[in-house]
């Protein structure tokens, strides 16, 4: 099973190319590595997803110079994010476990294990997780303040007010831009 995470990990690096691997460490970037386990955030902080589904870091902006971080999602119901667009960095995400719809812009795209899908900035996107049980791996490059996003979302204790999901959102480079996904 572990061989099977590596090349899930590998997968999602190897779609954003070589360039990714070229940047430069500063002195406050890790340059031997870690390991973060299942389970684990990479600094012990969890960040679920509407609170109840495990969205944990394993590779920080920290630890790149702001150049990406990574997530994995392990979705428990049948939700997802609202339409939103990043203003500062690109995605991309894995499907490792389960089925899930994306849109970008105004194309949908059903994906199942073992697809990939990139998610440029500037462009509307948005998703929901269409099986009982599921999981993604995804990378944000650059970071930029997604991690402090979902820590600021996890420390308010509570679902957030339209008004107040759209004033975090804006401060993290997000901009909310319609509702969610629903299954009919």
């Amino acid at each position: 099973m572990e061989r099977r995470k590596f090349i899930v990990t590998t997968a999602a690096l190897a779609a954003f190319g070589s360039d990714l691997m070229a940047f430069p460490f500063s002195k406050n970037e890790v340059k031997n590595g870690f390991l973060v386990k299942s389970g684990e955030a990479r600094f012990g902080k969890h960040t679920p997803f509407r609170g109840v589904n495990p969205n944990d870091l394993k590779i920080s902006s920290k630890d790149t110079g702001g150049q990406m971080s990574a997530f994995e999602y392990i979705g428990v119901e049948k939700t997802g994010p609202s339409l939103h667009v990043h203003l500062e960095q690109d995605e991309v995400f894995y499907v490792v476990e389960g089925e899930y719809l994306f849109q970008l812009g105004e194309l949908q795209h059903q994906l199942k294990a073992g697809d990939t899908i990139f998610l440029p900035r500037n462009i509307p996107h948005t998703w929901i997780q269409t099986s009982d049980k599921g999981k993604l791996f995804y990378i944000l490059q650059p970071a930029f303040k997604m991690e402090e996003f979902f820590q600021t979302m996890t420390d308010l204790g509570r679902p957030p007010t339209e008004e107040e999901a759209q004033k975090i959102s804006l401060a993290h480079g997000i901009k909310n831009v319609g509702p969610p996904l629903t299954l009919n």
